[in-house]
């Protein structure tokens, strides 16, 4: 795969040149969707959650990953889609024998994106959790009512990318929601909690984190700091 493309916007003619960004496999092997040259980006302007995903496979130990689809934002304010293929990156950094034993079992430093939007924020913590090993992360069936929800498999998460300090009723609501599917839960904020907050998700074990603007979420109670250290097989 080349390691640009070039990108002409349909809407003002300019020109620019793209590169997607990789992003860590639980193998530690860093991944990247494969961007076809040949075909046209296409205008974004209508967001669907199934189109905000792709599925890249990693060179490396042949894992599917979910990651955000390739995306260019134009000056003159049009959102592009980037054309992608379903091979592969072939140059992902890492040959294929390096993906032994070792390397499955050695976690490497999270990669965070920086949080420009609310979308940013959400796509920080579906990395997350992707890093700490969980797999098939989706949008939650059940919205919940503050922020988007994610799940995957033994796991319901909440992001919240407001303004707003979450309160105890968003702590409490999805702590409801995942004991009703016997799930796991996690919360994630961009301005942090009310001191109320904490203190019921304290009491009813709901690891909080704070997203700060580099993209790395940061554990503000004892039970994200537990959280964060562990590894889903």
């Amino acid at each position: 795969m080349p390691e640009s493309v070039p990108v002409r916007c349909p809407a003002c003619r300019r020109d620019h040149v793209y590169r997607a960004p990789s992003y860590p496999c639980a193998c530690g092997a860093p991944t990247a969707p494969r961007l076809d040259p040949a075909a046209e980006p296409a205008v974004t302007a209508h967001r669907a959650w199934d189109d905000e995903w792709l599925t890249v496979p990693c060179a490396a130990c042949g894992r599917g990953n979910q990651w955000p689809h390739p995306e260019l934002g134009c000056p003159c304010g049009t959102v592009l889609r980037i054309a992608v293929t379903t091979t592969p990156s072939a140059d992902s950094g890492v040959p294929p024998a390096a993906a032994g034993p070792e390397a499955r079992t050695a976690r490497p430093r999270f990669r965070p994106r920086p949080i420009h939007t609310a979308r940013d924020a959400v796509t920080a913590a579906a990395l997350y959790l992707r890093w700490l090993g969980y797999r098939d992360i989706r949008r939650a069936d059940q919205r919940p009512p503050q922020g988007i929800g994610l799940a995957a498999p033994g796991l319901l998460a909440q992001v919240d990318p407001t303004v707003r300090p979450a309160a105890p009723r968003d702590v409490e609501c999805l702590w409801l929601t995942a004991m009703t599917e016997s799930t796991d839960c996690v919360y994630f904020s961009l301005a942090g909690y009310t001191d109320d907050a904490r203190s019921r998700a304290d009491r009813l074990r709901v690891p909080l984190f704070v997203l700060d603007p580099s993209g790395t979420p940061r554990p503000v109670n004892t039970h994200a700091h537990a959280a964060s250290k562990r590894t889903i097989a």
